[in-house]
Protein backbone atom coordinates (compact mmCIF):
# COMPACT_ATOMS: atom_id res chain seq x y z
CA UNK A 1 0.00 0.00 0.00
CA UNK A 2 1.24 3.34 -1.09
CA UNK A 3 2.73 5.62 2.13
CA UNK A 4 -0.34 8.18 1.30
CA UNK A 5 -3.09 5.93 1.01
CA UNK A 6 -4.01 5.41 4.59
CA UNK A 7 -7.67 7.25 6.01
CA UNK A 8 -6.29 7.15 9.62
CA UNK A 9 -2.84 6.35 11.65
CA UNK A 10 -5.31 3.56 13.13
CA UNK A 11 -5.75 2.30 9.53
CA UNK A 12 -2.14 2.75 9.07
CA UNK A 13 -1.10 0.83 12.31
CA UNK A 14 -3.20 -2.31 11.54
CA UNK A 15 -1.49 -2.54 8.23
CA UNK A 16 2.18 -1.93 9.71
CA UNK A 17 1.13 -5.21 12.48
CA UNK A 18 1.38 -7.43 9.30
CA UNK A 19 4.13 -6.51 7.86
CA UNK A 20 8.05 -7.77 8.00
CA UNK A 21 9.90 -4.31 7.02
CA UNK A 22 9.84 -1.28 4.44
CA UNK A 23 9.09 0.61 7.80
CA UNK A 24 11.26 3.51 6.04
CA UNK A 25 8.51 4.31 3.63
CA UNK A 26 5.30 4.92 5.96
CA UNK A 27 7.29 8.20 8.23
CA UNK A 28 7.24 6.84 12.07
CA UNK A 29 9.73 6.10 14.68
CA UNK A 30 10.66 2.58 14.44
CA UNK A 31 11.50 1.34 17.76
CA UNK A 32 10.27 -1.90 17.28
CA UNK A 33 13.21 -3.63 15.15
CA UNK A 34 16.33 -3.91 16.70
CA UNK A 35 19.51 -2.55 15.10
CA UNK A 36 22.59 -0.73 15.73
CA UNK A 37 21.80 2.72 14.35
CA UNK A 38 25.73 3.62 14.87
CA UNK A 39 27.15 1.11 11.77
CA UNK A 40 27.94 0.95 9.34
CA UNK A 41 29.66 4.37 8.60
CA UNK A 42 29.27 6.15 5.82
CA UNK A 43 32.51 5.14 3.65
CA UNK A 44 31.05 1.88 3.12
CA UNK A 45 28.12 3.19 1.38
CA UNK A 46 30.36 5.52 -0.87
CA UNK A 47 32.20 2.25 -1.50
CA UNK A 48 28.56 0.70 -2.96
CA UNK A 49 28.06 3.33 -5.08
CA UNK A 50 31.47 3.28 -6.67
CA UNK A 51 30.98 -0.19 -7.15
CA UNK A 52 27.35 -0.62 -8.07
CA UNK A 53 27.43 -1.53 -11.91
CA UNK A 54 29.82 -4.33 -10.85
CA UNK A 55 27.77 -5.48 -7.85
CA UNK A 56 24.50 -5.26 -10.18
CA UNK A 57 25.97 -6.86 -13.33
CA UNK A 58 28.26 -9.50 -12.17
CA UNK A 59 27.28 -13.00 -10.22
CA UNK A 60 28.35 -12.94 -6.70
CA UNK A 61 30.60 -15.53 -5.26
CA UNK A 62 29.41 -18.65 -3.83
CA UNK A 63 29.17 -20.94 0.03
CA UNK A 64 33.26 -21.53 0.17
CA UNK A 65 34.13 -18.18 -0.44
CA UNK A 66 31.89 -16.42 1.73
CA UNK A 67 33.02 -18.48 4.58
CA UNK A 68 36.26 -17.85 3.79
CA UNK A 69 35.38 -13.84 4.11
CA UNK A 70 33.07 -14.89 7.39
CA UNK A 71 35.86 -16.45 8.78
CA UNK A 72 38.00 -13.79 8.23
CA UNK A 73 35.73 -11.05 10.24
CA UNK A 74 35.40 -13.75 13.53
CA UNK A 75 38.64 -15.78 13.32
CA UNK A 76 37.36 -18.82 12.58
CA UNK A 77 38.65 -21.69 9.66
CA UNK A 78 35.72 -21.45 6.99
CA UNK A 79 35.04 -25.45 7.18
CA UNK A 80 33.32 -24.47 10.65
CA UNK A 81 31.16 -21.57 8.63
CA UNK A 82 27.65 -21.78 6.64
CA UNK A 83 26.43 -18.30 5.58
CA UNK A 84 23.05 -17.42 5.48
CA UNK A 85 20.53 -15.10 3.73
CA UNK A 86 20.21 -13.82 7.35
CA UNK A 87 19.99 -15.85 10.43
CA UNK A 88 16.51 -17.02 9.74
CA UNK A 89 17.68 -18.67 6.32
CA UNK A 90 19.46 -21.58 8.48
CA UNK A 91 16.68 -21.50 10.84
CA UNK A 92 14.93 -22.40 8.23
CA UNK A 93 16.83 -25.20 7.00
CA UNK A 94 17.53 -26.15 10.74
CA UNK A 95 13.91 -26.25 12.05
CA UNK A 96 12.17 -27.09 8.86
CA UNK A 97 14.45 -30.01 7.62
CA UNK A 98 17.24 -31.33 10.05
CA UNK A 99 15.71 -31.09 13.62
CA UNK A 100 13.77 -34.10 14.35
CA UNK A 101 12.76 -32.35 17.72
CA UNK A 102 13.42 -29.25 19.17
CA UNK A 103 13.29 -27.67 22.60
CA UNK A 104 13.10 -23.83 23.25
CA UNK A 105 12.74 -21.82 25.75
CA UNK A 106 9.44 -19.68 25.56
CA UNK A 107 9.04 -16.66 25.24
CA UNK A 108 11.45 -16.38 22.64
CA UNK A 109 12.61 -15.68 19.08
CA UNK A 110 9.20 -17.26 17.36
CA UNK A 111 11.22 -18.02 13.92
CA UNK A 112 12.45 -21.28 15.56
CA UNK A 113 9.34 -22.29 16.59
CA UNK A 114 7.50 -21.21 13.78
CA UNK A 115 9.76 -22.82 10.86
CA UNK A 116 9.26 -26.46 12.35
CA UNK A 117 6.43 -28.87 11.24
CA UNK A 118 3.90 -29.46 13.25
CA UNK A 119 4.42 -31.18 16.80
CA UNK A 120 8.38 -31.11 16.48
CA UNK A 121 8.40 -28.31 18.49
CA UNK A 122 8.80 -28.29 22.32
CA UNK A 123 8.50 -25.07 24.53
CA UNK A 124 10.05 -24.85 27.62
CA UNK A 125 8.47 -21.81 29.76
CA UNK A 126 11.26 -19.46 31.41
CA UNK A 127 10.61 -19.12 35.36
CA UNK A 128 8.16 -16.65 36.05
CA UNK A 129 8.41 -13.54 36.33
CA UNK A 130 12.06 -13.13 36.56
CA UNK A 131 12.48 -15.09 32.81
CA UNK A 132 15.85 -16.50 34.02
CA UNK A 133 16.91 -20.03 32.11
CA UNK A 134 16.77 -23.15 34.70
CA UNK A 135 19.72 -24.71 32.97
CA UNK A 136 19.51 -27.88 35.26
CA UNK A 137 15.20 -28.55 34.18
CA UNK A 138 15.64 -26.81 30.74
CA UNK A 139 18.26 -29.94 30.57
CA UNK A 140 16.26 -32.53 32.04
CA UNK A 141 13.44 -31.59 29.97
CA UNK A 142 15.23 -31.50 26.32
CA UNK A 143 16.49 -35.37 27.51
CA UNK A 144 12.59 -36.65 28.46
CA UNK A 145 11.45 -35.01 25.46
CA UNK A 146 14.69 -36.64 23.33
CA UNK A 147 15.37 -33.67 21.79
CA UNK A 148 17.50 -33.69 19.06
CA UNK A 149 18.15 -29.99 19.23
CA UNK A 150 18.18 -27.41 21.91
CA UNK A 151 18.06 -23.72 21.40
CA UNK A 152 19.04 -20.57 23.31
CA UNK A 153 19.03 -17.11 22.49
CA UNK A 154 21.48 -15.17 24.95
CA UNK A 155 20.56 -12.28 25.45
CA UNK A 156 17.06 -13.56 24.82
CA UNK A 157 14.46 -11.92 22.60
CA UNK A 158 11.95 -10.28 23.54
CA UNK A 159 13.47 -10.08 27.44
CA UNK A 160 17.08 -8.93 26.78
CA UNK A 161 18.57 -10.67 29.68
CA UNK A 162 22.00 -12.84 28.63
CA UNK A 163 22.51 -16.69 30.09
CA UNK A 164 25.50 -16.75 31.44
CA UNK A 165 28.42 -18.43 30.11
CA UNK A 166 29.39 -21.09 32.95
CA UNK A 167 25.59 -21.94 32.21
CA UNK A 168 25.56 -22.42 28.65
CA UNK A 169 28.78 -24.69 29.08
CA UNK A 170 27.16 -26.80 31.86
CA UNK A 171 24.35 -26.91 29.27
CA UNK A 172 26.25 -28.21 26.65
CA UNK A 173 27.72 -31.34 28.57
CA UNK A 174 24.45 -32.07 29.51
CA UNK A 175 23.26 -32.67 26.41
CA UNK A 176 26.33 -33.98 24.89
CA UNK A 177 25.61 -37.24 26.35
CA UNK A 178 21.93 -37.84 25.03
CA UNK A 179 22.82 -36.94 21.69
CA UNK A 180 21.52 -33.51 21.24
CA UNK A 181 23.15 -29.90 19.26
CA UNK A 182 22.56 -27.09 21.14
CA UNK A 183 22.28 -24.19 19.53
CA UNK A 184 23.14 -20.54 20.89
CA UNK A 185 22.09 -17.75 19.28
CA UNK A 186 24.14 -14.71 19.96
CA UNK A 187 22.76 -12.60 17.09
CA UNK A 188 22.69 -9.42 20.05
CA UNK A 189 25.53 -10.32 21.95
CA UNK A 190 27.30 -7.69 20.91
CA UNK A 191 25.42 -5.32 22.72
CA UNK A 192 26.20 -6.99 25.78
CA UNK A 193 28.94 -5.94 28.62
CA UNK A 194 32.48 -7.81 27.51
CA UNK A 195 31.01 -9.26 24.35
CA UNK A 196 34.36 -11.68 23.52
CA UNK A 197 34.69 -12.75 27.50
CA UNK A 198 30.60 -13.75 27.36
CA UNK A 199 30.66 -15.52 23.27
CA UNK A 200 31.41 -18.65 23.05
CA UNK A 201 32.84 -18.59 19.43
CA UNK A 202 36.21 -19.01 20.51
CA UNK A 203 35.24 -22.27 22.73
CA UNK A 204 33.60 -23.72 19.92
CA UNK A 205 36.20 -26.36 18.85
CA UNK A 206 35.82 -28.18 22.69
CA UNK A 207 32.06 -29.22 22.46
CA UNK A 208 31.19 -31.41 19.63
CA UNK A 209 27.71 -30.78 19.72
CA UNK A 210 27.50 -26.36 20.38
CA UNK A 211 26.42 -24.48 17.12
CA UNK A 212 26.75 -20.60 16.81
CA UNK A 213 23.59 -18.99 15.08
CA UNK A 214 24.35 -14.98 14.69
CA UNK A 215 22.50 -12.55 12.99
CA UNK A 216 24.76 -9.89 10.99
CA UNK A 217 21.87 -8.04 10.50
CA UNK A 218 21.15 -6.78 14.01
CA UNK A 219 24.37 -5.65 14.82
CA UNK A 220 25.87 -4.64 12.09
CA UNK A 221 22.88 -2.45 11.31
CA UNK A 222 22.19 -3.85 7.41
CA UNK A 223 18.91 -5.07 7.89
CA UNK A 224 18.13 -4.82 4.48
CA UNK A 225 21.50 -6.46 2.71
CA UNK A 226 20.52 -10.20 5.03
CA UNK A 227 23.57 -12.28 6.14
CA UNK A 228 23.83 -14.41 9.14
CA UNK A 229 25.93 -17.27 9.85
CA UNK A 230 26.40 -20.68 11.70
CA UNK A 231 29.51 -21.60 13.31
CA UNK A 232 29.80 -25.05 14.58
CA UNK A 233 33.12 -27.76 14.91
CA UNK A 234 30.66 -30.20 14.20
CA UNK A 235 31.44 -30.99 10.34
CA UNK A 236 28.31 -33.71 9.46
CA UNK A 237 26.09 -31.27 10.56
CA UNK A 238 27.43 -28.07 9.00
CA UNK A 239 27.53 -30.16 5.70
CA UNK A 240 23.90 -31.04 6.40
CA UNK A 241 23.03 -27.00 6.50
CA UNK A 242 24.84 -26.13 3.92
CA UNK A 243 23.67 -28.83 1.54
CA UNK A 244 20.35 -26.96 2.12
CA UNK A 245 21.98 -23.72 0.42
CA UNK A 246 21.26 -22.93 -2.19
CA UNK A 247 24.64 -21.73 -4.81
CA UNK A 248 24.13 -18.23 -4.64
CA UNK A 249 22.29 -17.62 -1.37
CA UNK A 250 23.70 -14.25 -0.65
CA UNK A 251 23.87 -10.96 -3.71
CA UNK A 252 26.91 -9.07 -4.54
CA UNK A 253 25.91 -6.17 -1.75
CA UNK A 254 26.14 -8.49 0.47
CA UNK A 255 29.29 -10.01 -0.44
CA UNK A 256 31.26 -6.79 -0.42
CA UNK A 257 29.67 -6.02 2.77
CA UNK A 258 31.86 -8.69 4.34
CA UNK A 259 34.95 -7.92 2.16
CA UNK A 260 34.77 -4.28 3.60
CA UNK A 261 34.33 -4.74 7.47
CA UNK A 262 37.69 -6.44 8.75
CA UNK A 263 38.45 -2.74 8.08
CA UNK A 264 36.02 -1.66 10.81
CA UNK A 265 36.47 -3.19 13.64
CA UNK A 266 37.37 -0.39 16.02
CA UNK A 267 34.72 1.52 14.53
CA UNK A 268 32.52 -1.31 15.04
CA UNK A 269 33.29 -1.56 18.71
CA UNK A 270 32.96 1.72 19.23
CA UNK A 271 29.26 1.87 17.46
CA UNK A 272 27.82 -0.86 20.06
CA UNK A 273 29.51 1.16 23.01
CA UNK A 274 27.36 3.97 21.50
CA UNK A 275 24.20 1.55 21.87
CA UNK A 276 25.03 0.38 26.04
CA UNK A 277 24.99 4.29 26.24
CA UNK A 278 21.68 4.90 24.90
CA UNK A 279 20.06 2.05 25.92
CA UNK A 280 21.29 2.45 29.59
CA UNK A 281 19.72 5.51 30.07
CA UNK A 282 16.56 4.35 28.39
CA UNK A 283 16.58 1.75 31.00
CA UNK A 284 16.70 4.21 33.63
CA UNK A 285 14.12 6.74 32.70
CA UNK A 286 11.65 4.09 32.18
CA UNK A 287 12.70 2.16 35.18
CA UNK A 288 11.42 5.40 36.64
CA UNK A 289 7.96 4.98 35.41
CA UNK A 290 5.43 4.76 38.31
CA UNK A 291 4.28 1.01 37.80
CA UNK A 292 6.47 0.00 35.74
CA UNK A 293 8.47 -3.18 35.78
CA UNK A 294 11.46 -2.96 33.41
CA UNK A 295 13.94 -5.46 33.34
CA UNK A 296 17.66 -4.80 33.15
CA UNK A 297 18.78 -5.15 29.84
CA UNK A 298 21.71 -6.83 28.11
CA UNK A 299 20.90 -6.00 24.22
CA UNK A 300 20.19 -2.94 22.72
CA UNK A 301 16.14 -3.50 23.73
CA UNK A 302 13.94 -3.64 26.58
CA UNK A 303 11.52 -5.65 28.35
CA UNK A 304 9.25 -4.11 30.41
CA UNK A 305 5.68 -5.05 32.22
CA UNK A 306 3.21 -2.39 31.65
CA UNK A 307 1.00 -1.22 35.18
CA UNK A 308 -1.47 -4.24 36.10
CA UNK A 309 -4.24 -1.36 36.89
CA UNK A 310 -3.35 0.35 33.50
CA UNK A 311 -4.23 -0.46 29.77
CA UNK A 312 -2.92 -3.40 28.25
CA UNK A 313 0.30 -3.53 26.31
CA UNK A 314 -1.82 -4.46 22.73
CA UNK A 315 -3.41 -0.80 24.09
CA UNK A 316 -0.88 1.29 24.76
CA UNK A 317 1.08 0.02 21.53
CA UNK A 318 -1.99 1.19 19.36
CA UNK A 319 -2.64 4.84 21.11
CA UNK A 320 1.27 5.28 20.89
CA UNK A 321 1.07 5.19 17.04
CA UNK A 322 -1.95 6.87 16.92
CA UNK A 323 -1.21 9.63 18.93
CA UNK A 324 2.81 10.04 18.64
CA UNK A 325 3.73 7.85 15.36
CA UNK A 326 6.22 5.73 17.27
CA UNK A 327 6.21 1.91 16.83
CA UNK A 328 6.96 -0.52 19.82
CA UNK A 329 6.57 -4.38 20.37
CA UNK A 330 3.49 -5.71 22.39
CA UNK A 331 4.40 -9.12 23.60
CA UNK A 332 0.56 -10.53 23.52
CA UNK A 333 1.75 -12.83 20.57
CA UNK A 334 4.68 -14.73 22.44
CA UNK A 335 4.60 -17.71 24.04
CA UNK A 336 4.51 -16.38 27.78
CA UNK A 337 2.07 -15.83 30.93
CA UNK A 338 0.21 -12.35 30.92
CA UNK A 339 1.91 -11.64 27.58
CA UNK A 340 -0.70 -8.79 26.98
CA UNK A 341 1.19 -6.95 29.65
CA UNK A 342 4.21 -7.11 28.12
CA UNK A 343 6.11 -4.54 25.89
CA UNK A 344 10.01 -4.93 24.21
CA UNK A 345 11.27 -1.34 23.42
CA UNK A 346 14.23 -0.88 20.66
CA UNK A 347 16.68 1.20 22.11
CA UNK A 348 17.68 4.35 19.33
CA UNK A 349 19.15 7.70 19.84
CA UNK A 350 19.02 9.57 23.42
CA UNK A 351 16.63 12.27 21.73
CA UNK A 352 14.36 9.57 20.23
CA UNK A 353 14.39 7.64 23.26
CA UNK A 354 13.28 10.56 25.56
CA UNK A 355 10.72 11.38 23.18
CA UNK A 356 9.22 7.41 23.47
CA UNK A 357 9.14 7.59 27.20
CA UNK A 358 7.64 11.21 27.55
CA UNK A 359 4.92 9.70 24.89
CA UNK A 360 4.49 6.93 27.43
CA UNK A 361 3.75 9.34 30.24
CA UNK A 362 1.65 10.34 28.06
CA UNK A 363 -0.16 7.66 26.78
CA UNK A 364 -0.59 5.97 30.13
CA UNK A 365 -1.64 9.04 32.09
CA UNK A 366 -4.57 9.65 29.38
CA UNK A 367 -6.16 6.45 30.96
CA UNK A 368 -5.64 7.30 34.71
CA UNK A 369 -7.41 10.35 33.78
CA UNK A 370 -9.92 8.55 32.60
CA UNK A 371 -10.37 6.55 35.72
Amino acid sequence: MSPNNFHSQSEKYDYILHQHGGYYRYNFIDHAYLYNLYFPPEEIFTNFKEQVHSLVLNYPVAQSELAELVGTIIDQPAERIVVGNGAAELIKIVSGKIAGKLIIPVPSFNEYANAAPSGQVVEFPLDFPSFQLDVDKFAEEAIRVKADFAVVVSPNNPTSILVPKSEIIRLVKKLEKHNCILIVDESFLDFSENPEQVSLEKDIAKYPNLAIFKSMSKAYGICGLRLGYLLTANSVFAEAVRAGVHIWNINGFAEEFLRQLPNYKNEFIESCAKVRIDRDRLYEKLAGLAGMTVYKPDANYIYCRVPDDGESAPEIARKLFIKHNILIKDCAGKTQREGDRYLRIASRSEIENSSLVEALIDVMATKAEEK
